[in-house]
């Protein structure tokens, strides 16, 4: 399985919520799971399973297919929150 961070430029944002997708799940407990992150702009349904992005980008991001909307890019226990629930829907946790 493969989770993706995306964000408009592909530098900041994403790298820092590729960074903590990592430490959640660690803290979680879950392997397996592979974590890069992208620019809006050369992000495709291919590269990942799932895909968290900011909500100002959210209605950019439909042709992604699985998106998780994040409301706060800096919020770890929404993050930690929203991971572990797609983690439990994909049998991973």
């Amino acid at each position: 399985m493969k989770f993706a961070a995306v964000c408009g430029s592909g530098l900041g944002s994403s790298f820092m919520i590729e960074m903590n997708i990592r430490l959640v799940l660690d803290e979680l407990g879950v392997k397996g799971v592979e974590v890069a992150h992208y620019d809006l702009g050369s992000a495709s349904k291919e590269l990942a399973d799932v895909f968290f992005i900011g909500s100002d980008l959210a209605d950019s991001a439909q042709h992604l297919g699985e998106v998780v909307v994040l409301d706060s890019i800096i919020d770890l226990e929404e993050l930690k929150a929203k991971v572990a629930k797609v983690c439990q829907e994909k049998g991973r946790l």
